[in-house]
């Protein structure tokens, strides 16, 4: 069961129970000429209801305790009556105990998105069987948000929900859509990203998460010695999977969310610390290299 502990602070002692998810939707579709766009708000509506309203585990949430969470859909081509394709932009944020501020813990663009969508048609999901590409994508979706908030809570905490976003991928095989599958290009897909995850070889960067959200951003108000030290356990423990697995899509993606807060974090570190961790940023993350030089300005 997920680790609660920002309920002590943060619920209230007669808060409603809500859904798992606060997820913000927009669907941008400046590119598609229609004289009429309705279309593209009743599906905006349409998914942020799904990914809302239906509960996606066996725990109980508050409404402080749903995690916040952005999809931002860009069609760029529609071919009536119903077939969409474009990219989809998800973001989520961590709360960080003792604080009101929001840690990005995911931050990517899946660039190949194809399904169809009928206004006003109601999305329906199910586990353990295909029932349409909208439902697939933004179901995989909300389990990876799961997932990564579970994990960082617990160390492979997130595993169950890893497990249902796999099996989700195995079930939108049966469609013959784009980023389902080990073959497809680009590899940097939804296959790959549950595959790599529950890989042993990605264990420590699992655990990563665990120690830098709770060791480390939990501990940032009060013990911030503390929570540095675990940071950069998280960051040598994401060293070990770069060695076995260099340039890894998994790895990508904690950069992608992360660089600018590692930035903010270490601008305050003494030079010792710094050049430690630039070091072992500039390994890293390299293709960010121009960012991390700011800790030293």
């Amino acid at each position: 069961m997920r680790n609660f502990i920002l309920a002590i602070v943060f619920v209230l002692p007669f808060a409603i129970q809500a859904q798992e998810l606060n997820c913000k939707v927009s669907v941008l579709s400046q590119g598609i000429q229609l004289s009429d766009k309705r279309i593209f708000t009743t599906l905006e509506t349409a998914v942020r209801e799904f990914m809302n309203n239906r509960k996606w585990t066996n725990d109980q949430f508050k409404r402080d305790e749903r995690i916040e969470c952005n999809l931002t859909f860009n069609i760029t081509k529609f071919t009536q009556p119903d077939e969409m394709s474009g990219t989809l932009q998800i973001q989520a944020r961590r709360p960080v105990f003792n604080s009101n501020y929001g840690s990005l813990m995911l931050n990517f663009i899946d660039q190949d998105i194809v399904f169809r969508y009928l206004e006003y048609q109601p999305i329906e999901f199910a586990d353990n069987a295909y029932v349409s590409s909208l439902s697939s994508i933004i179901g995989y979706y909300a389990y990876v948000i799961l997932a990564m908030d579970y994990d960082s809570f617990s160390i492979e905490g997130g595993t169950p929900y890893w497990q249902k976003a796999q099996q989700t991928v195995i079930n939108a095989q049966t469609d013959g859509g784009k980023g389902w599958k080990g073959s497809d290009i680009p590899p940097r897909n939804r296959f790959w990203l549950t595959e790599n995850y529950l890989n042993a070889v990605y264990r420590p960067l699992r655990e990563a998460n665990y120690l830098y959200h709770h060791m480390g951003m939990d501990n940032m108000y009060s013990k911030m010695d503390v929570a540095k030290l675990s940071i950069k356990d998280a960051l040598t423990k994401i060293q070990t999977v770069n060695k076995q697995r260099p340039s890894s899509y998994n790895v990508q993606l904690f950069f992608n969310a992360k660089t600018d807060e590692l930035v903010n974090i270490y601008k305050q570190a003494t030079p010792t610390e710094k050049e430690d961790i630039l070091k072992l940023l500039n390994e890293l993350d390299p293709t960010n290299s121009n960012k991390y030089v700011k800790i030293n300005q």
